[in-house]
């Protein structure tokens, strides 16, 4: 279920931040209803979701700065004053602890939490097809995650186009919540995006139906919610990209890697590449880049969730033999 809810709550920082930003300058907006079309989004797959949802008269900003690496995100001053003066705030609790205590704290607007917002894996669901060996090497890499908590969970949801889908009417009943006027061009514009969702889900299913491999081994475990498209992803390191591998889990990958005939070993783009390279290069197999979509892209469909969808796919299936 949604949880939406209006907190008001003092932050002294804030509002000191907040006058020093007014006596710099800053372009708030004219009027009284200046901040009642500004949306805040903690990071990009919540972000593109928004906008499309809130149209173009709404003005969507990104607490995760292009680059940027989500997981790692903190709160300066003039994130803060967004988030204040957002009349929705879309985040994913429990991704962004630094996020998490500031939607607590200074959040006026409208709260839309994805982690409420759509049906989440839990790790067991997310290893549940896996062989025996398989699950050790899971409880064995996670136990190496330094610092970032997800709880049972895979945040990562944005790998699944029908999860999307369903962000997209929660964010639509948020919008609608803050400016009922325009309820209606809220909900049809996720209705409109829910189809195009459901094209690219389609296109992943009929693209990775047919592949000589189904093995992927990838920098970070990111990409789970793909595995109902019949592939099995082997992470090197946890939830997180910066967590550190054991050797035993090393071991067992290049074991995996000449056992399934695997091709590629993908790393990311907002991440160092180095933990792959060395991996494939002990195990002599190509390295290529799989996207998380924690960040926006690079190039033309650099802020296209879609595109970034698609290139994607590509890459596995030139990695699978799709």
């Amino acid at each position: 279920m949604l949880s939406l809810a209006r907190r008001s709550r003092a932050l002294p920082l804030v509002a000191a931040g907040a006058l020093l930003l007014a006596g710099c300058g800053s372009s708030g907006g004219s009027g009284d209803g200046g901040s009642d079309r500004q949306a805040v989004a903690a990071f990009f797959p919540l972000a593109w979701v928004t906008e499309q949802v809130a149209g173009d008269d709404w003005e969507v900003t990104n607490l995760t700065q292009p680059g940027g690496e989500p997981h790692d995100l903190e709160m300066g001053i003039a994130q803060t004053v967004d988030l204040e003066e957002g009349a929705v705030v879309v985040f994913e609790r429990g991704f962004q602890p630094a996020v998490d205590d500031a939607v607590d704290t200074v959040s006026e607007g409208v709260v839309v939490d994805a982690a409420e917002a759509v049906a989440l894996r839990s790790l067991d669901e997310q290893h549940a097809s896996h062989e025996e060996g398989s699950e050790e090497h899971a409880e064995e890499e996670h136990s190496a995650d330094d610092g970032h908590d997800h709880g049972d969970t895979d945040p990562h949801f944005w790998q699944d186009p029908l999860l999307m889908a369903d962000l997209a009417d929660a964010v639509a009943d948020g919008l609608a919540e803050a400016d009922p006027d325009g309820a209606a061009s809220y909900r049809s514009n996720a209705a409109d995006l829910r189809t195009e969702l459901e094209a690219l889900d389609a296109e992943l299913t009929a693209g990775l139906a047919d592949c000589e491999r189904d093995t992927v081994v990838v920098s970070h475990e990111a990409f789970g919610y793909l595995e109902r498209y019949g592939l099995h992803f082997e992470a090197i390191a946890g939830l997180t990209p910066d967590a550190e591998p054991t050797p035993a889990v090393l071991a067992e990958l290049e074991q995996l890697i000449a056992d399934e005939g695997v091709t590629t070993v993908f790393s990311e783009r907002l991440a160092s590449p180095a933990m792959a390279e060395a991996l494939a290069s002990d195990t002599g197999v190509e390295t290529a880049v799989l996207d998380p979509l924690e960040g926006p892209g690079e190039g033309d469909d650099a802020g296209d969730y879609v595109a970034l969808m698609q290139q994607n796919l590509a890459a596995l299936q030139r990695a699978n033999g799709c």
